[in-house]
């Protein structure tokens, strides 16, 4: 029976244990569940701004490599178009630097030569023009002409001496603008430096790679410049021997720049960075003021055109209001004058039922007792006119109310005619 007594105190302490876990337990999982909620409550916001700054970023991102890419295919475009200007520039305005052309001498044969000794002078025809359409020599361009000759050691040349060589230049018609002589010989060299030179350089001599010759330049023109009105086409060259014996001969111009040529032709890369350089940014200040103009409409705001456009608005605004409120004016006179000709309508109508009424009150009165009732169908007949006469008129100003302006005016003098 104890132990049945004390059992309920020990479960009570039990449950009050296990309630108390359970309460703890509950605690627990209420604040883990809190601070989950209040972790999730403030990583939710975290999250979007960390996904909207990554949108945005890469939004800028994308943007930035679309406008570099743009911005360099435009620089590209700038940087051709500055070297084929560049270029068309040097081609067009740099003439022809040097031209050389095999000079192949005629001369008569048909006479009776003896000793080496030929029939006329050798003459040669050189032409100017290139794929004959272009000239050689640009106008006003100085140039240097010069005749090299090949000639052997041979003992007629070296017996020869001084000979003479004449140019003369010729236009289309065959004109002869300029003419020049100039004499030349064979470099002297003894006996024995030819025989020393002939013994070092035997083997070559025997095997064909050297030759006894001498190559002899003449300076025929040292500033020839053609004439824009009479260009030469041509030139006629003659050596003034009939003994000379000569391999070969070459003609060569070469131009002799200044100025800006000069700088052009001797400092080709210098010239060229220069060159690219101004037409790129001459170039890229057109294609930036033109941005500009696109974008703003000009490489300055306009505020003067602005506030001009904008005085020339408030004008027309303020003539407009003025425009408007005459008008508004103009209708409000209107309507006046429609209310007060409706209200002397009514005016005239009240009058004239008035007078009715006392007309019929007098007649009433007068009437006889015994009288026939002849009389009273024709006050009957009267009052059913002078009572209609105003219900027809009530009518006829309805219809007159809705109606303004000349109707309303027509009707104006009823009451003065009434009465």
């Amino acid at each position: 029976m104890y132990e049945h007594k004390e059992d309920p105190p020990q479960r009570q302490r039990s449950t009050g244990l296990e309630g108390g876990t359970a309460a703890q337990t509950r605690t627990r999982r209420r604040s883990v569940c809190l601070g989950s909620d209040t972790m999730g409550g403030t990583m939710g916001p975290a999250l979007h701004w960390l996904q909207d700054v990554a949108a945005v970023t890469l939004l800028k991102a994308r943007r930035t490599l679309f406008q570099a890419a743009i911005l360099f295919c435009v620089l590209l475009l700038l940087l051709w178009v500055s070297i084929f200007l560049y270029g068309s520039f040097y081609y067009s305005y740099m003439p022809t630097v040097s031209f050389s052309t095999p000079v192949h001498f005629y001369y008569i044969s048909d006479c009776d030569a003896s000793q080496s000794v030929l029939c006329s002078f050798p003459t040669a025809n050189i032409s100017f023009m290139k794929n004959e359409r272009d000239q050689v020599m640009a106008y006003g361009q100085p140039y240097r002409i010069s005749l090299e000759l090949e000639m052997p050691e041979s003992p007629v040349n070296e017996q020869l001496g001084m000979f003479m060589i004449k140019m003369s230049s010729y236009t289309k018609g065959g004109k002869t603008v300029s003419s020049v002589g100039r004499s030349t010989m064979l470099h002297y060299r003894s006996s024995l430096l030819q025989t020393l030179n002939t013994l070092l350089f035997s083997p070559f001599l025997l095997t064909g790679m050297a030759e006894q010759k001498q190559l002899i330049e003449v300076e025929l023109f040292s500033d020839y410049k053609t004439n824009a009105y009479q260009p030469t086409i041509g030139a006629v060259i003659e050596i003034q021997s009939k003994r000379v014996q000569i391999y070969s001969s070459q003609l060569r111009i070469h131009a002799y720049f200044t100025g800006v040529r000069y700088v052009l032709y001797n400092f080709p890369l210098t010239s060229a960075v220069i060159g690219v350089a101004t037409n790129f940014a001459f170039l890229s200040v057109i294609v930036l003021f033109s941005y500009l103009q696109f974008i703003w409409g000009g490489l300055w705001p306009p505020d003067q055109v602005r506030v001009r456009v904008m005085m020339g608005d408030n004008t027309r605004i303020q003539q407009r209001r003025e425009e408007a409120r005459k008008r508004m004016e103009r209708e409000n006179s209107y309507k006046d004058l429609d209310a007060k000709v409706i209200g002397s309508v009514d005016a005239a109508s009240d009058f004239q039922r008035n007078d009715t009424a006392t007309e019929l009150s007098s007649k009433e009165r007068s009437v006889i007792p015994d009288a026939s009732g002849a009389d009273v169908p024709d006050t009957k007949e009267e009052g059913s006119h002078d009572s209609v006469e105003p219900g027809k008129r009530d009518g006829f100003d309805g219809s007159l109310l809705p109606q303004q302006g000349e109707t309303a005016l027509r009707q104006r003098p009823g009451p003065w005619m009434s009465l």
